[in-house]
């Protein structure tokens, strides 16, 4: 089987592609041939000589996407965006990569079919941003759409293109909405959540990181490796249990800011929380105020995904993950 990784350059997309290395079965079929592409060059594992291939492309530069679907692979996992500061920040760009890359994407391989048929799974990264808004308590599979930011209405509409297209026989489609992922390894990106991850990830490698929000607001999290599980499950997944309704919104851990630092206090001490300073910043403020909080993954966990259950969970992968498992 042919793999394609659109956005393998990316966090998730780089971990994604180190478990395809460390466990070939773990997608239950053999890759013989594995294509990573993104906008900067991704790494190819060195367990996956002669199977793995990277390629320097812009998804949202007309042409790109037919020259990954010339060679015709058959599964494709679209992980490739801007995230959510930086797609609200410059709106041009943000619907250019993260809507028009991926009609672009569809496109091409409606055209491929076209020529000779073709049908390939598709495993979209969504996000809980589409919705908005007045919330309910826990919002359900069936909660309707209204985003209020550029970079969840852009994942809705390519929600809404992911079944039409699917329904319409030109590919398999999943689309994932993920949760906010924490902690991130690496450093602070241009996405309004990062905070969340930055005040875990800087005081567990003994740096200050600033707090720009109450430590009343909640949020709904995964770890990055549950977001690995996530998609190693969707390729693996029959698609014919969703039904029409091609998005799922996947589990996770819904937790206040105060309840993870009070999680980095047990797992890593006082002296973790200490380097927590307090900084609000408006901007920040206004854009989480309208983000869900909380959800009823019941379908999701009825097609068999899974995530934490606790933040401290979450935080001791971090520490096992990129921190060689000890801290200090």
């Amino acid at each position: 089987m042919h793999i394609l990784v659109i956005g393998a350059a990316g966090m998730v997309g780089r971990k994604l592609v180190e478990k395809l290395a460390a466990e070939p079965g773990s997608l239950g079929f053999d890759v013989s041939r594995l294509t990573l592409a993104d906008a900067v060059a991704p790494d190819v594992p060195a367990a996956l000589p002669g199977v793995a291939e990277a390629m320097t492309v812009d998804l949202s530069t007309p042409g790109t996407a037919q020259t990954l679907i010339a060679t015709r692979p058959d599964v494709i996992f679209h992980l490739a965006a801007i995230v959510s500061g930086e797609a609200e920040q410059e709106f041009e760009k943000g619907y250019a990569v993260n809507l028009d890359g991926s009609r672009e994407l569809f496109e091409a391989i409606r055209i491929e079919g076209a020529r000779e048929p073709y049908f390939p799974k598709v495993i979209f990264a969504s996000s809980i941003a589409v919705f908005g808004q007045p919330f309910p308590d826990k919002i359900g599979d069936a909660f309707f759409t209204t985003p209020l930011t550029s970079y969840g209405t852009q994942k809705a509409i390519a929600e809404l293109l992911l079944a039409d297209y699917s329904r319409k026989g030109f590919f398999d489609g999943i689309g994932l909405r993920l949760p906010t992922i924490c902690v991130r390894p690496g450093k602070p990106n241009k996405a309004a959540s990062g905070f969340f991850s930055n005040i875990m990830r800087e005081p567990l490698a003994g740096q200050e990181a600033v707090l720009p929000v109450d430590e009343k607001v909640r949020h709904w999290f995964a770890s990055p490796r549950a977001a690995v599980g996530f998609f190693i499950h969707a390729a693996r997944l029959d698609t014919g249990r969703m039904g029409p309704r091609r998005t799922v919104t996947l589990p996770g851990l819904s937790a206040t800011v105060g309840e993870q630092i009070e999680a980095l206090r047990r797992v890593a001490g006082e002296k973790a929380v200490r380097l927590i300073r307090r900084e609000p910043d408006e901007t920040i403020v206004q854009i989480v105020d309208g983000w869900p909080r909380n959800f009823d993954a019941r379908r999701a966990l009825d097609l068999g995904f899974q995530a934490e259950t606790s933040f401290d969970d979450i935080i001791r992968i971090h520490i096992e993950d990129e921190l060689g498992g000890r801290y200090p």
